[in-house]
């Protein structure tokens, strides 16, 4: 068997079973959960992700492509899979064979897609996305009229869900959202009229969750507080969640640099005095931003120390001179817990102008998953 560099994300499986089973007793026994796990569950891994969250009862599960879909039922999921995304032309046939469930927000796929079905002898559920206000994807509710006869026309499709998305779910001090939700109630009222009778019926997001009471609703898509990364703002005290990715490696090199001496690549760090520089094997490519030039932090032996230098495509420099223990081989932490210091997805979106979605999701697919259990 290969050994690996010693760069690798550890994802802890016990906090994301937690994480679910706070979203559980938020939703409420009666509301079901539509595990979200596209892009690779946020960067965590979905591979390990999806079955620990099948087995802690999530009874749907959300991704954005077909190729994700597909990718789930290869690993063994069971549970209805919807693709948030809807699909594009010549994917229908991996919805009839994976059973794949597909948003619907346009008449000229859902004809395509009723076509494929009829052709098969099969009936194709779909979840139909209407525009409350996000201004993306669905359909505009003053089209609905014209909209819905036609869609009863295709008998091999049957609504199974009907859906919107929150576009300020995590400002509740904005109106948008009790605006949204309105014209959700009232695009669902006409579709009962039309005699559709979705089995579910949903809005909410991670912050819409936490942060809205909204009726009538059976079905919430958590997808960033699956994995702890709901913080700050209103729900800074609100939430017992618990980080799931933790991102490390270890000190490879050590050199004593003199002072007035430039490190790594245009000398944008030059010592100020005598100072010992680790050598640390991950970079740019990894997903470790390069905006963190100069700013970021790392943790070594449960301490704070910073980056100095350019971040390269694959290593970074941490100037260690104030831990006179520092050792070739000490576990490095990016992000996660060392003892009683955190590096949080947050303080790193923070520096480098981003948000916690894209720090989890940029850690690149080079950098091995394991789970922090083994």
């Amino acid at each position: 068997m290969s050994v690996s560099r010693p760069t690798r994300v550890e994802i802890d499986l016990a906090a994301l079973r937690h994480n679910y089973q706070e979203i559980q007793r938020t939703a409420g026994a009666d509301c079901d959960v539509l595990a979200v796990v596209k892009a690779d569950a946020y960067g965590h891994g979905v591979r390990l992700v999806a079955p620990a969250l099948a087995d802690a009862g999530a009874r749907l599960f959300g991704v954005a492509l077909v190729e994700e879909g597909v990718e789930l039922r290869r690993l063994g999921i069971e549970q209805p899979i919807v693709i948030l995304g809807g699909l594009f032309p010549g994917q229908e046939t991996d919805i009839l064979e994976y059973q794949l469930t597909p948003v619907l927000y346009d008449l000229t796929c859902a004809r395509r897609l009723a076509t494929a079905a009829s052709d098969a002898g099969r009936t194709i559920d779909y979840h139909l996305k209407i525009d409350s206000g996000m201004g993306r994807l669905g359909f505009r509710v003053e089209l609905l009229d014209e909209v819905l006869p036609l869609l009863k026309d295709l008998q091999s499709l049957n609504m199974s869900g009907f859906m919107s998305h929150l576009a300020v779910a995590d400002e509740p001090e904005r109106p948008l959202t009790g605006l949204q939700y309105a014209v959700f109630s009232d695009a669902l009222e006409k579709i009962e009229v039309f005699g559709f009778t979705p089995r579910y019926r949903h809005l909410a997001n991670s912050a819409g969750i936490y942060g809205h009471e909204l009726a009538g609703c059976n079905l919430v898509r958590p997808g960033i507080s699956l994995y702890g990364g709901l913080t700050g703002g209103p729900f800074a005290n609100q939430l017992t969640q618990q980080p799931v990715m933790r991102f490390v490696s270890q000190v490879a090199q050590l050199k004593d640099i003199p002072s007035g001496e430039g490190v790594s690549y245009g000398h944008r760090f030059v010592t100020s005095r005598p100072s010992k520089v680790a050598a640390v094997p991950v970079g740019y490519a990894d997903g470790y931003n390069r905006l963190l030039t100069n700013r970021g932090e790392v943790l070594i032996r449960g301490r704070r120390v910073p980056v100095v230098g350019t971040v390269c495509m694959d290593w970074i420099l941490a100037d260690v001179t104030n831990l006179p223990d520092v050792q070739v081989g000490d576990q490095v932490t990016l992000l996660g817990r060392d003892e009683n210091e955190i590096i949080t997805a947050e303080e790193w979106a923070d520096k480098v102008g981003s948000i916690t979605y894209e720090v989890f999701c940029n850690i690149s697919k080079r950098v091995p998953r394991v789970d922090r259990s083994f």
